[in-house]
């Protein structure tokens, strides 16, 4: 019986791939649902490092596999969802492990990508994702191909904007409000604070109270139409009740704890990713008067 059960397991999956990158060891690994909906811990490397590493095949049991060839293939790709789903690969390099043959045992091979530019960030957003991986084929004549994919997330550091002028925004209804705004900048690394103030040059409105958003506003392009999801990240609080002319509320806003992303700008013409803040005033009467201001955000550190 024992003797059957290792002959179906070699039939249902007659080798074991494996793919090891270089240091890999020394690397982080970022926890990310795969396809089926389990998580999976995948490899981060910085995307101006070289990507080399091994490739192990083992055949099952001794097992001798008959092929076409063996082929690595480095593969940076756009996934669209929703009704008009479609996937793009901006990268694909394809190199061949081996011509026509035959496989037993244990093999490894080398691969280097070193010299491929991996000019995007990895991004996973609701209604698109930019990944980057690397799939090895066994392929056969009669069999099904043996197939293995090995994902990997790729940031890219950026150098502190030389440029990062400050933001000033008026909030006004005439004759009854006046609230000017400033921040320190207009761009932020990913683990930074948003420094600013509220000044109430004129306020005969009855306010109720007012909030700071930071909005993520992810837009996707497909045949020539635009599809915006939007999606609030964190509401603050500015102030609860009503505020008296020449009053000054300082803003403090930490987004270390929050899921962001750079902000990505027209990506391979098919999406693009922005942050925005967004004061919105309550009155009385439940009337809202709302202004919105573009931000930058930029990877400084890797993790």
């Amino acid at each position: 019986m024992a003797g059957i059960m290792r002959r179906l397991r070699s039939i249902i999956q007659p080798a074991t791939i494996s793919i090891a990158l270089e240091g890999e060891n020394g690397k982080h690994r970022i926890k990310r649902a795969s396809d089926g909906e389990d998580e999976v811990l995948l490899p981060l490397i910085d995307g101006r490092e070289p990507l080399r590493g091994t490739i192990t095949i083992q055949t099952a049991s001794g097992q001798r596999i008959d092929h076409k060839g063996i082929t690595c293939e480095f593969i940076g790709q756009i996934e669209l969802f929703g009704e008009k789903q479609q996937k793009n690969n901006f990268v694909s390099v394809l190199n061949q492990l081996e011509d026509v043959g035959a496989i037993q045992g244990e093999q490894t091979y080398r691969f280097d990508f070193s010299q491929i530019r991996k000019q995007y960030e990895t991004y996973y957003g609701t209604n698109v994702r930019l990944r980057y991986y690397i799939i090895v084929k066994i392929a056969r004549s009669v069999m099904a191909n043996i197939i293995h994919e090995q994902e990997i997330v790729v940031r890219l550091l950026e150098k502190e904007p030389q440029e990062n002028k400050n933001i000033r925004m008026e909030v006004g209804v005439k004759g009854s409000l006046h609230i000017e705004f400033v921040y320190s900048r207009s761009k932020y690394h990913l683990s930074d604070v948003i420094i600013g103030k509220i000044t109430f040059v004129e306020c005969r409105l009855k306010v109720k109270y007012m909030e700071i958003a930071i909005l993520k506003k992810e837009t996707t392009y497909v045949e020539g139409q635009s599809y915006t999801d939007s999606d609030n990240l964190m509401k603050f609080e500015v102030m609860d009740g009503a505020p008296v002319k020449g009053e000054v509320i300082p803003i403090r806003m930490y987004i270390k704890n929050l899921d962001l992303t750079p902000t990505f700008p027209l990506t391979d013409s098919t999406f693009q990713v922005k942050y925005l803040l967004n004061i919105v005033i309550f009155d009385e009467e439940d009337r809202r008067y709302f202004k919105q201001q573009e931000i930058t955000l930029w990877r400084k550190t890797l993790v």
